[in-house]
């Protein structure tokens, strides 16, 4: 197993190829904008989601393993749903107001029963801005947190039904970062006040269902093959890659991941279009097709491990400054 990230001494490759398709393509900038059906889509997953545990509420414990079947096939694939419209909302992506936009993220975070997505914001822009920069992207692992896991499938595969443990482990390292605010505290609030109502209102077993749902959704199900294949590799060529699959559809196109770096203004409706106006440009790109395909090799392919990412060493990192300003260009 690797000891360490792999280390690059270039910059990140998106504010590169974002000049140069806008510069090829001009036509790209009209796909920049909003999209306020997404909150239509958050309110009819929510409902979903909320009626399934009430129903099964109302079948009892000993139906737990309808709960489970449900949440493999149904409440995995409806909560990672959840975590791609918080991903939207965090880039003002839904409405103009970005109070909106923060609202449909809290709205969204209510299934997942743990309040995540303000945290989720703080970080998640830094990481656009410093990709593979230790000490600001908490997208990827920290030291120990690598070593402890190692490459065997039974380390990762717990790697992976904790992800949301060993996320909470990595803001403490970076720079620059503010975790609580008042939206912070709304975001908490708000879940523990959805997660009571479960209870009241549908029972136990009711909030076990959305427990099955939350812990598939995030990492032991296909659907976990996401945070594969955006950033892990085992070849420096290429730090980011592209998802092109059937799960696009439930996944609001969060396979297009390329395509969201390089135009991260772009709301998740139009991102095939990016890749539809510029192919020569992404069909050069390593892809995946198949996220199960993908989530059994992470798991049983030793070569993969939390170090199979690239970190950018201190020539490589390109500075905030300058992905702002491609930032302000895109936006």
């Amino acid at each position: 197993m690797d000891q360490n990230f792999h280390q690059a001494e270039f910059d990140q490759p998106h504010p590169e190829r974002t000049r140069a398709i806008m510069k090829a393509h001009p036509e790209v900038r009209q796909l920049i904008g909003r999209n306020p059906y997404t909150a239509l889509v958050m309110l009819f997953v929510l409902t979903l989601q909320t009626g399934i545990a009430y129903a099964m509420g109302h079948l009892g414990f000993s139906y737990w393993w309808v709960s489970l079947i449900l949440a493999i096939g149904v409440g995995a694939f409806a909560n990672h749903c959840m975590y791609v419209i918080i991903h939207d909302a965090t880039h003002n992506l839904v409405f103009t107001s970005k109070t909106w936009n923060k609202f449909v993220g809290l709205l969204a975070d209510l299934p997942n029963l743990f309040p995540a997505a303000m945290g989720f914001g703080v970080y998640h822009l830094k990481h656009h801005a410093h990709q593979g920069d230790y000490d600001y992207d908490a997208d990827i692992a920290s030291h120990w947190e690598a070593r402890l896991i190692g490459n065997k499938w039974y380390g990762k595969a717990t790697w992976m039904l904790l992800f949301p443990l060993f996320q909470l482990t990595r803001p403490p390292r970076l720079k620059s970062i503010v975790m609580w605010s008042r939206w912070s505290f709304i975001n908490l609030f708000l879940c523990v006040a959805y997660d009571a109502a479960i209870v009241y209102f549908c029972g136990w077993p009711g909030l076990v269902y959305l427990l099955f749902s939350f812990f598939l959704s995030i990492g032991l199900h296909p659907v976990g093959a996401r945070w594969v294949q955006e950033h892990y590799t085992y070849e420096i060529d290429q730090e980011t890659a592209s998802y092109y699959g059937p799960i696009n559809y439930v996944a609001l196109n969060v396979g297009y991941h390329n395509e969201h770096h390089d135009f991260p203004s772009v709301p998740w409706n139009r991102l095939p279009k990016i890749r539809a106006i510029a192919p020569e440009f992404y069909d050069t790109l390593k892809y995946h097709t198949s996220y199960t395909k993908l989530w059994l090799s992470f798991l049983f392919d030793e070569r993969y491990s939390l170090f199979s990412r690239v970190e950018r060493t201190k020539a490589g990192k390109v500075s905030h400054e300058r992905v702002r300003k491609v930032a302000e260009v895109t936006a």
